[in-house]
């Protein structure tokens, strides 16, 4: 039974896999079921008892989540492009859709995104992939390393997480300006807060980006800082990198108190190393470090 489970569950990711990987082509039924190796007359049946939405409906919320990114943090391309890629035939049944969705037009969600209604919106997606996405990690995937200390330039996010990606829109907009490219200066993120406080007003995250000369203070908001270097518990994760919470679940939960290790007095912390939508989620990827003394 619990072979005949996975062998199910393997099948279905395939499904997101590929999904993600052609989000530009014409998905079809006949050829996801291919892709699952199930009948067509069941495959959408099962998709949607597996996952709780339709096909049609998963593909619809996985291209608008690519196209709101890309509204938000790709000044250069233009409304009709992204329209395009997101599987409309215009703007204008782009803007019907994302108006109806969001609360905003697409103009209006570049200049200013709200993300509170954004995080409603795609709740149903998010709970889609975290059925088959959660990870069950052992010994084996964590290491030790030696890190060197990291120099960064820090915009900490203070306060209700609904409106964390404010401020990474301000993080990128300022790197961007700044001339920090991914490729070239490490992005990471330091927890100073459970990811779900008791109270909301209590979440706390350091959005980081590795420098490697004196920054330009930008109106108070951008504070130099550094992530020290020494001994830590690395786990990589890769893909649903969104929720890094059940990695660090295990990382102090189970695999610091049978390591034998003390925990240092630094918080958690993750380095970015592929994003979404550069690549498709199930091929992010980020590193979780645990200090240790």
């Amino acid at each position: 039974m619990k072979a005949a489970l996975q062998n199910y569950h393997a099948r279905m990711q395939r499904v997101l896999n590929h999904i993600d990987r052609h989000l530009d082509d014409d998905l079809d039924l006949d050829a996801l079921s291919n892709v699952a190796a199930y009948s067509k007359y069941h495959f959408h049946r099962q998709f949607t008892a597996t996952f709780g939405l339709s096909v049609h409906r998963y593909i619809q919320l996985v291209r608008m989540k690519r196209a709101s990114y890309q509204l938000a943090n790709r000044d250069a391309q233009s409304v009709t492009d992204i329209a395009m890629e997101a599987g409309y035939d215009g703007p204008d049944g782009f803007a019907r859709a994302f108006r109806q969705r969001f609360g905003q037009s697409p103009s209006s969600f570049r200049k200013s995104p709200d993300w509170e209604p954004w995080l409603v919106a795609f709740g149903p997606l998010d709970n889609a992939r975290s059925k088959l996405m959660q990870k069950t990690f052992t010994i084996d995937d964590v290491t030790i390393r030696d890190v060197p200390p990291t120099p960064v330039a820090i915009i900490e996010h203070r306060g209700d997480p609904a409106t964390l990606g404010a401020t990474i829109q301000r993080f990128i907009a300022w790197r961007q300006g700044a001339g920090l490219h991914p490729k070239t200066n490490p992005t990471f993120n330091i927890w100073r807060s459970e990811r779900r406080p008791a109270s909301p007003a209590d979440f706390s995250v350091d959005l980081c980006v590795g420098v490697d000369k004196a920054i330009e203070a930008d109106g108070g908001e951008i504070k130099a800082g550094e992530i020290p270097g020494g001994r830590c518990a690395v786990l990589r994760v890769v893909g649903n990198t969104d929720n890094l919470e059940p990695a660090a679940l295990y990382l102090y939960r189970d695999w610091l108190p049978a390591s034998g290790e003390e925990a240092r007095d630094f918080p958690i912390y993750c380095q970015r190393l592929r994003f979404f939508p550069e690549v498709a989620e199930h091929e992010t990827v980020a590193e979780l470090f645990l200090p240790l003394k």
